[in-house]
């Protein structure tokens, strides 16, 4: 990505955050980051152009990405399952057309749009190939099919467009739900898993996902304005993985198996009482496999993945336990970057 100047949007985000660290490294000529949230600008180099600005603004986004010449845009942002599903579709529909339009205006060389596997649904067939048909559960993975359906239109319109389905990624500073299993992991806990453990449940390091992004920044336009699954090329079940985390903890917390027949009932009932963090897509994939063929992304650009499953867990949960103690002081939210409120969660944890 030598000489890019390149926008990240979302870039308070967690990819956006760990993109403003890696990219600089990468002799990008120039960088900026926007999003709603505020940043925390000792967490960015001070070379980096931050910039509270709303996708969903076409005059703000057309002088952003104009006056500062923005050559390549990495389009992160994205309203997450737990935000309404009206701030949903307007942010990850609305905003991506938007910034894709003032894209198009400002005669941007390369949009690369951060899609999620998430569109696959739950399918019954794997591994999951790009060709694969598309069945988003909830407005999330309905949010995402009509982004790449915008996409796609952009592409037909003459720009290149790439689009990345990640799976669920992690790394430092990856709190959200993962910040609920360390916290169980780290107080030497019994961790439920919904079934018996013995689904395939691929995930990806964050850093692999950049490099990702980097190679189809970089790659020939007819090669890059596709569609590519990235995650790990090491998985194993999901007892083997979440047991890997639990040894390294080494402080008696263990994998325990639960009926998901009951499990995932009772779940459905707290996320519709608001009372519990965990959404449908998480309970409703818990026990099934789920893992995507990362084929097309190996051969076309040469792509490998450099962590297992059990590396980036215990990467993520080794970071965790450096900042439990400052985070133990940062208010819940419903970010990637801070935790959630475990709710309900709280009263099982007691009891394991």
């Amino acid at each position: 990505m030598k000489g890019k100047r390149v926008l990240v949007t979302g870039g308070a985000g967690f990819l956006g955050y760990h993109l403003a660290l890696n990219l600089p490294h990468r002799e990008v000529a120039f960088l900026a980051l926007n999003d709603i949230a505020p940043f925390i600008k000792e967490e960015y180099d001070k070379d980096i152009l931050l910039v509270n600005q709303d996708v969903r603004d076409p005059e703000g986004m057309y002088r952003l990405i104009c006056d500062n010449k923005i050559d390549t845009i990495i389009h992160t942002a994205a309203a997450l399952p737990l935000w309404s599903k009206k701030e949903i579709f307007s942010t990850n529909i609305g905003g991506l057309r938007n910034t894709l339009t003032q894209a198009q205006k400002c005669k941007v060389e390369r949009f690369i749009f951060i899609s999620s596997t998430a569109v696959y649904g739950v399918p019954e067939k794997h591994p999951i190939y790009e060709d694969d048909p598309v069945d988003g559960v909830g407005a999330y993975g309905e949010s995402k099919i009509a982004g790449e359906e915008i996409c796609r239109e952009f592409r037909e319109n003459g720009m290149c467009v790439s689009i990345i389905r990640p799976k669920t990624f992690i790394g430092t500073a990856r709190l959200g739900v993962f910040q609920i299993l360390y916290d169980w992991v780290d107080s030497g806990k019994h961790i439920p898993i919904i079934g018996k453990g013995n689904n395939l449940y691929q995930l990806l390091e964050v850093t692999d996902l950049i490099e990702a992004i980097a190679m189809v920044a970089s790659a020939p336009t007819d090669i890059a304005n596709d569609t590519f699954n990235v995650g790990a090329q090491l998985y194993d079940k999901v007892k083997v993985d979440v047991g890997a985390l639990c040894d390294f903890a080494g402080n008696g917390a263990k994998v325990m198996p639960t009926p998901a027949y009951l499990v995932k009932p009772a779940l459905a009932i707290f996320e519709f009482m608001k009372i519990s963090p965990l959404y449908k897509w998480v309970y409703g994939t818990a026990d099934k496999d789920s893992y995507v063929s990362t084929e097309k992304i190996e051969k076309k650009l040469g792509w490998k993945s450099k962590y297992s499953n059990q590396d980036a867990l215990i990467e993520s949960h080794k970071w965790y336990l450096e900042h439990k103690e400052e985070l133990a002081h940062i208010k819940t939210g419903i970010t990637h970057r801070v935790g959630w409120n475990q709710g309900i969660l709280k009263l099982f944890k007691r009891w394991l």
